[in-house]
């Protein structure tokens, strides 16, 4: 019952001194929501469409008009210019105008129907990886097809059925399924790590903010004294309700990622709420890690900003975790989002079974263990003047 009442009194202690710093409402309310409202905005669209492209048409044919035409209808690229040589989309390509030129060669109708090869070029700005990815593909599905029905009227003409001809044209057929994520959308693949890497940010700067504030301050030993000593419950109580706002938080990141952006989810509810507190847990953890451990405000702000943003470089959303050198997969290991990641794809998209993920979940509580090893740190910044007053 001690510690009850304890706990009780430092919560409605922080809920008392929440409203004296602006800082707390900025950290935990209006900027987690107002970047889950930017992310929702940009990728609302979910696939880049209409991508500029200039076609340099050396043919002037009605084979290469309807090339071009199947090129423009392609869902990334759309003819936006129509130019008369190659330097001319060398310069639009530099100042940003277009992506990609397609340049069809003169005589490709008469080498066609002199069954002759034809070469269409196509020069991609391989800047920008996303774009050039999908330009390359469905300028390449463009130029096939085209090609594959000239070939299929040829066989034709000669005589053969359309179903003859497509068979000897491809007498091999490959059929692909893509699961999980069949439209390519950068809602499906981005959103789902960057709202959760603002939260984590958002998490963990107002964890070192709340206790950083009691040792500037030179408020700790109250806050300390409050909980009678106990450094558990002191804890506990100051970071109860930042808890129960992330966890809503996180609650509203979900719902915009399921219900608006309409990213599926396949798998089992509770074990994803679950994942969800426990990943907002996980980062209170590591910012009183930091903030105990340096004791200094502003330093720790710091860190903890710099160890926030790395953990999207190491989640291995876009760059494969198993494909890291080995350091650097190590590394990705001391972030809880690399496995909050994997439960969510696991969990929202693939539909896998609960004991897919249990480890990924495990890995992340492990965090939850810095507190507890930590106790006689934050005792001692509590209770020892040299701690306090630093920015």
């Amino acid at each position: 019952m001690d510690y009850i009442r304890a706990f009780w009194r430092v919560f409605l202690r922080e809920i008392t001194t929440f409203g004296n710093h602006k800082v707390f409402y900025r950290l935990s309310l209006g900027l987690p929501i107002l970047s889950f409202l930017f992310f929702v905005i940009l990728f609302r669209s979910g696939v880049p469409r209409d991508i500029p492209i200039a076609i340099l048409d050396q043919d002037h044919s009605a084979l290469s008009r309807q090339l071009s035409r199947m090129l423009d209808a392609t869902p990334s690229a759309q003819v936006a210019y129509h130019i008369e040589g190659l330097a001319e989309g060398e310069k639009m390509m530099k100042e940003g105008k277009i992506d990609a030129i397609v340049a069809i060669p003169r005589d490709m109708e008469k080498d066609i129907y002199s069954n002759r090869q034809a070469q269409v070029l196509a020069y991609i700005n391989d800047i920008n990886l996303t774009k050039n990815g999908l330009l390359n593909k469905d300028l390449q599905t463009a130029v096939h097809t085209f090609s594959s029905g000239v070939q299929i009227q040829t066989l034709v003409k000669k005589g053969l059925s359309e179903k003859e001809a497509y068979d000897q044209m491809m007498p091999v057929y490959f059929e692909k399924h893509v699961l999980f994520n069949p439209y390519i959308n950068y809602g499906y693949y981005l959103v789902p790590c960057f709202m959760p890497v603002m939260l984590l940010i958002f998490t963990l700067l107002t964890t070192v903010f709340t206790i950083g504030v009691e040792l500037k301050n030179g408020t700790a030993p109250q806050w300390f004294s409050t909980a009678e000593g106990h450094t558990l419950v002191a804890l506990a109580g100051k970071l109860t309700p930042y808890t129960v706002i992330f966890f809503a938080l996180c609650m509203l990141m979900n719902t915009l990622l399921f219900k608006f952006l309409g990213v599926p989810f396949n798998g089992n509810t509770t074990l994803f709420f679950i994942s969800g507190l426990v990943f907002v847990l996980a980062y209170q953890a590591i910012g009183v890690a930091i903030i105990v451990l340096l004791s200094n405000l502003r330093l720790s702000l710091s860190i903890g900003g710099g160890y926030s943003v790395l953990a999207f470089t190491f989640s291995g959303l876009t760059f494969p975790f198993m494909a890291m050198d080995l350091p650097l997969r190590i590394a990705g290991y001391f972030f809880p989002l690399t496995y909050y990641v994997d439960i969510f794809i696991d969990q929202g998209m693939r539909g896998a079974p609960i004991n897919y993920s249990m480890h990924y979940l495990g890995y992340m509580a492990l965090f939850l263990l810095l507190p507890l090893l930590l106790q006689r740190r934050v005792r001692r910044v509590c209770t020892e003047p040299k701690f306090w007053g630093k920015l």
